[in-house]
């Protein structure tokens, strides 16, 4: 039960960062993935955002697995995952945390996704329902059109010329600091400047470039997000659904948050108001508290299929 969770601190939290936590590896359809896991009991998928990897989940895993068995992937074309020419699609991307949580021996679990990887978890949800126990968004990407500056800049025509220069210690340098280019792009000093600045300096190699720029054009262009899913998330109804967002995101406003929230009959939303666009690593104790009281009071889905049926039978108006 939450009561019994008590007693840590952040500085306990993250410290816990132990072997057991380090990468490993398995290969699927020919392409070398990369995971961690740790912990027994059931199933948690945490999915990382654009240019980040698993290691932005490293001050929650150890605590979450003390009563979970907590997955957290390197996203194909991230991390230390392959980065191969192909498909990154969130159709893609979902296929393959599904063919994932398969190889390594889990029917179901709850998904987890930040920013980019929240849009994989609500693609997931849409497209195996059967797998998706509960879904908890944080600060998604996918329920709005509006998105930082830096990102619509990265979908320009020439941005692969561009994005080596951003890989640079000397800009990343300028944008870590109080007032640099990335804080005059309307980030939130802070760790909002610092997990842009680190994932952009994976930027270096064309692999990754690639990686980045076709995930990107997929999601996001000059204007704003391209994809919402608002139209479906009248089918989130049918499982538990927690939303977490930090009030002072500087990427994606948490107005998008309260959006969802409002369509979603059921649903939770939690607003951290010490946070930026990484909750996680702004306020872990939160964040823990947060998921673990909502994996505590909620049970795991059951797919429905006549209530699915009915869901998709429903007229919502015709759309433009």
């Amino acid at each position: 039960m939450p009561g019994a969770r008590t007693g840590r601190s952040p500085a306990t939290v993250a410290t816990m960062t132990v072997e057991e936590f380090e990468l490993r590896y398995l290969t699927l359809h020919g392409h070398r993935v990369a995971y961690r896991q740790a912990g027994s009991g059931p199933v948690i998928v945490l999915v990382h955002g654009i240019t980040s990897n698993s290691e932005t989940w490293l001050r929650v895993m150890p605590y979450l697995a003390r009563s979970f068995t907590v997955i957290a992937p390197d996203l194909l074309g991230h991390g230390q995952s392959a980065k191969p020419r192909g498909d990154y699609s969130l159709g893609a991307y979902a296929s393959g945390l599904r063919d994932l949580l398969v190889a390594l021996g889990h029917d179901r679990a709850t998904f987890v996704g930040h920013s980019l990887g929240g849009g994989i978890a609500m693609q997931l949800a849409y497209q195996f329902p059967e797998r998706c126990e509960r879904l908890v968004l944080v600060d998604s990407g996918g329920l709005g059109r509006d998105v930082s500056v830096l990102l619509r800049m990265a979908t320009l025509p020439g941005a692969e010329l561009v994005l080596p220069l951003l890989a640079t210690t000397r800009l990343l340098d300028v944008g870590r600091a109080a007032g640099g280019l990335l804080g005059r792009l309307g980030l939130r000093v802070g760790t909002d400047v610092e997990e842009i600045a680190r994932g952009h300096a994976t930027l270096g190699d064309r692999e990754s470039r690639g990686a980045f720029v076709h995930t990107l054009r997929g999601i996001v262009e000059p204007g704003g997000q391209r994809v919402d899913a608002s139209d479906r998330l009248y089918l989130a109804s049918h499982i538990p659904f927690l939303l977490i967002w930090g009030e002072h995101d500087s990427i994606i406003p948490v107005a998008h948050g309260h959006r969802a929230h409002e369509q979603v009959a059921g649903s939770r939303l939690e607003v951290f108001a010490n946070s930026g666009h990484f909750p996680q690593l702004d306020e872990p104790e939160k964040f823990l508290d947060v998921l673990i009281d909502f994996m505590d009071g909620t049970d795991p889905a059951q797919v429905d299929q006549q209530r699915w049926r009915e869901l998709l039978r429903e007229d919502r108006g015709s759309g433009t």
